[in-house]
């Protein structure tokens, strides 16, 4: 499968250590995409949000102010159609299967592990691109569909209505 274009792409690296936050950049650049905002914090990062035009958010799961998890769970709930709906990339250096459960909870759309590569990145974003997992809206979870696969129910299996 050819890689998709990434160079209309708009990416908020929401990442408090600003080295890391400028290596992701620069990653972003070298997989062409051309628009790229940095947030430090949880407030910049709420604020550049509320200006719309972001597709995806690369969160530090260490965000200063609120930690990625927290930040994602009321960025799905928030009223702000615009900004609910962006696509979550959440980054992390040491992540347990209970915080990457807590993450994919939380609304999460992918999930990196550092140390990462441009092609990891790459992979990531061509996903979210290339196949949007539709929004889900209930009184337990908002955020993409958790089902990576499609099963067809019949047979045996089929519940009858």
């Amino acid at each position: 499968m050819a890689s998709p274009d990434l160079a209309d792409l708009s990416v908020l690296v929401a990442e408090s250590n600003m080295q890391m936050a400028d290596l992701v950049s620069q990653m972003l650049r070298g997989l062409g995409v051309r628009k790229i905002q940095v947030a430090t914090d949880a407030v910049a990062a709420s604020s550049i949000l509320r200006r719309g035009g972001i597709d995806v958010l690369m969160i530090d799961d260490a965000l200063s102010g609120l930690n990625g998890t927290t930040f994602t769970r009321r960025l799905r709930r928030s009223e702000d159609e615009n900004s609910r709906h962006v696509a979550v990339l959440m980054m992390s250096s040491q992540p347990s299967t209970a915080s990457i459960t807590l993450a994919r909870d939380a609304g999460i759309t992918e999930f990196l592990r550092r140390p990462f590569s441009a092609a990891q990145i790459g992979e990531k974003l061509g996903v979210i691109v290339s196949a949007p997992r539709p929004f889900i809206d209930t009184a337990g979870y908002a955020g993409p569909d958790r089902r990576r696969r499609k099963a067809g129910v019949g047979g045996d299996e089929r519940r009858s209505l």
